[in-house]
């Protein structure tokens, strides 16, 4: 029996620092996040769950109205800060460390979370939505940094290189037999 994960990465959301909890989408990424609920039209879906972040949320929300589901929030699920989130860094700096961590399971900057411990507390929150949904389709609201290391325990060729090529908002629908990854497509155009 297939279960079906459609991982959202949120749309467009202004970095204002010391936010990351609450800062929403932007105009851009709200309209972004109506042309996701479009794609979503024609398919049903029998679950919804998220990342309790507000721009998560926000993303796949009309999604929820449209098919009048709620979306179940898990704390599991929010972002992997690759560096503490009262520490501000250069860009570049994080734009390396989350290379380095992809290579580096056990990597992180200062205050931040490895791709293992990040695998650690959400890999058991995606084992037990696929038991508990088993045959259904989920939507999942996400970031892309938390994403990629989920993708990357079915499969490591799910690394730096696909979270940098992935777009805000982005989406992968991804097909599991039991519990093991048959395949992943992107359904974002």
């Amino acid at each position: 029996m297939k279960t079906i994960i459609y991982m959202v990465r949120h749309a467009e959301s202004p970095f204002e620092f010391g936010q990351e909890r609450t800062r929403g989408l932007s105009e851009e990424g709200i309209a972004a996040a109506k042309r996701v609920a479009r794609l979503f039209t024609d398919i049903d879906v029998h679950y919804m769950a998220s990342s309790p972040y507000t721009r998560a949320k926000q993303t796949i929300q009309y999604i929820a109205e449209h098919k009048c589901l709620p979306i179940v929030e898990y704390e599991e699920l929010v972002e992997r800060p690759i560096k503490g989130l009262d520490y501000k860094a250069p860009w570049d700096e994080l734009y390396e460390a989350i290379r380095k961590s992809f290579v580096d399971k056990d990597f992180a900057l200062e205050g931040g979370e490895t791709t293992r411990s990040v695998q650690q507390r959400s890999i058991p929150i995606i084992e037990r939505i696929l038991e508990e949904q088993r045959g259904n389709n989920i939507v999942i609201g996400t970031h892309g940094n938390i994403m990629t290391i989920i993708m990357n325990h079915y499969d490591d060729k799910y690394g730096f290189e696909f979270w940098n090529s992935t777009s805000k908002p982005d989406i992968y629908r991804m097909t599991f037999n039991q519990n093991q990854l048959e395949c992943v497509e992107r359904i974002w155009k």
